[in-house]
């Protein structure tokens, strides 16, 4: 039903995407979550409430032409899911990919006009979530243009909040 919603370039309304994570939240409970984009709402927000208690929410503050245009470049080769990015992994050859010579395509929702729709509706609809966290004491905000310039930033904070966790292979 999400897959519906993200092909015409929408966002996935809140009665679907809470069903969804809830569902999978529930089955891992005692883990360790690392969330993306979840929760965009106050409803979504007040769902995990009931389930859990957030230690740590970061926001990225990155203006709004640098999205669209990097969202705008990101081409995918659908049977693979892989994704491609014109500037920062862009395939070998235009339009193709990689390991399977398959044409690449750009989503609906990958589309500039899509994008920068995508970008208003989120903006609107998340700033409550945003303030919610601020107001807890749990968010933590980051600006800038460059990945590479945020992410020593947002590793650190990580690092000093999260203890990291021992895989097996490591014994």
């Amino acid at each position: 039903m999400a897959k519906q919603y993200i092909e015409k370039g929408l966002l996935v309304p809140d009665h679907v995407i809470t069903r969804l994570m809830m569902s999978e939240l529930e089955n891992r409970r005692g883990q360790h979550w690392l969330l993306d984009g979840f929760p965009r709402t106050l409803v979504q927000a007040e769902a995990l409430d009931r389930i859990c208690e957030l230690d740590l929410v970061i926001t990225l503050n990155i203006p709004f032409e640098t999205l669209k245009d990097r969202l705008s470049r990101r081409w995918i080769h659908p049977p693979s899911g892989r994704v491609y990015n014109l500037d920062f992994n862009p395939p070998h050859v235009h339009g193709i990919d990689d390991i399977t010579g398959e044409p690449l395509v750009q989503q609906e929702d990958d589309k500039p006009e899509a994008v920068a729709a995508r970008l208003r509706q989120y903006k609107d609809v998340a700033k409550p979530v945003i303030e919610l966290y601020k107001s807890r004491g749990v968010l933590h905000q980051f600006s800038g243009t460059e990945t590479n310039k945020i992410w020593p930033y947002v590793y650190m904070l990580f690092s000093n909040k999260i203890t990291p966790i021992q895989s097996k292979e490591a014994y």
